[in-house]
């Protein structure tokens, strides 16, 4: 049984001799729609996440957030007692970046746009993948350590995510009607480009990595409406999603936990640590009422109608759309990604539950109340 005296944050220490980081003093964040605080906005993407309901629910106006208040980076930020993280597109040159940046945009994807448009797969949102999130990276250095070895201190304190990444390089094609044997083919390709930016932000310096796994896709309202099967033994009886799907994420997740663990063979001063994505959420699909959803799990709160309240001809955002009463009953925000509250369990059962790995102990954070029954 899971003890809560156990119980693990996220952010670590250094793996070096028994010795502690006092607190973290910054993050620096990868990733897709997951975690953009306003990236994509900024470049004129996904405009629908530019307007009303997006951000209704807790800063009560669009931020470029995908969803209706905030996310689970947010809510790491606030654990570690760091400001919320500025998009990286929206600074001037003189913009301290020290505590934090966020390189994340929505629509990302592990691989470069070049592999996508070589194989007729579209990608309209954004071009800018993980690549060329690391070379922003990589273009910021200057700034934030004019002197090449104080950069070592800064990334000693920083915790690094690198994603959620991955889950757009299958989105596109998926929702294309791509088929699932192609669709695998590109797995060991997304899982290298995410070992390799580990990587690289090691060699920069990096010491605390957190590298997130796929979240069950099979569950998505817009997979279950693109995607709609005539066969009910294609879905989960209990929870109502597309089981083939969810078990694609667990193979993408398997993967993944093997690259790190090659990686933490390479690299043992550092520590790389999985966030299980996948579990932390199939708990409320599983029992959406016991996480107080009672609107449900898979129909979406904000949408353009049908079965799941998701509709491509009206998004959430957009004319035509209809959002429920309370965000905070449903665990869908507009189909494709989550509301507030489910992020905020995610987030509660990575920091407080059993879905980070490896588990160190860190007196860095701010551990409030909540009801751990679900994870005891």
């Amino acid at each position: 049984m899971f003890r809560l005296i156990h119980l693990i944050t996220i952010f670590l220490t250094i793996p070096t001799a028994h010795s502690l980081v006092d607190c973290y003093t910054s993050i620096f964040n990868f990733g897709t729609s997951l975690a953009d605080t306003g990236n994509a906005i900024l470049l004129g993407k996904a405009l629908y996440a530019a307007h009303f309901p997006y951000g209704e629910t807790y800063f009560h106006r669009p931020t470029g957030r995908f969803s209706d208040g905030r996310l689970i980076i947010d809510f790491i930020a606030q654990e570690l007692g760091l400001p919320y993280l500025p998009p990286y597109l929206g600074s001037s040159s003189d913009r301290d970046f020290h505590r934090g940046v966020n390189f994340a945009v929505g629509g990302a994807t592990a691989l470069d746009a070049a592999f996508f448009q070589e194989r007729g797969i579209r990608n309209e949102l954004t071009n800018n993948s993980l690549g060329i999130q690391l070379r922003w990276f990589k273009d910021l250095l200057p700034s934030l350590c004019p002197n090449p070895p104080d950069c070592g201190d800064i990334f000693r304190r920083s915790v690094f995510l690198v994603g959620e990444i991955g889950g757009n390089d299958y989105n596109y094609p998926f929702l294309q009607r791509r088929s699932l044997e192609e669709i695998r083919t590109l797995v060991p390709l997304v899982i290298n480009s995410i070992g390799s930016t580990v990587d690289t932000l090691i060699k920069y310096g990096a010491r605390t990595l957190v590298v997130p796994g796929n979240l069950p896709i099979g569950c998505s309202a817009a997979y279950l409406t693109v995607l709609e099967s005539p066969r009910g033994e294609d879905y989960d009886p209990r929870t109502g999603c597309l089981t083939y799907l969810n078990e694609f994420s667990n193979y993408h997740n398997r993967k993944l936990l093997q690259e790190l663990d090659r990686l933490r063979a390479l690299h043992p001063n550092a520590t790389i640590i999985y966030a299980d994505y996948f579990n932390a959420a199939m708990g409320f699909y599983r029992s959406p009422r016991h996480f107080g959803f009672y609107g449900g799990a898979i129909t979406a709160c904000c949408g353009g109608g049908g079965p799941y309240n998701y509709n491509t001809s009206a998004k959430c955002g957009y004319q035509g759309a209809t959002m429920c009463d309370n965000a905070s009953s449903h665990v869908a925000w507009d189909g494709v990604h989550l509301t507030e509250a489910a992020y905020r369990w995610i987030a509660d059962g990575l920091i407080r539950g059993p879905f980070f790995s490896p588990s160190i102990e860190t007196p860095c954070l701010s551990l409030g109340s909540r009801d751990h029954s679900y994870y005891e």
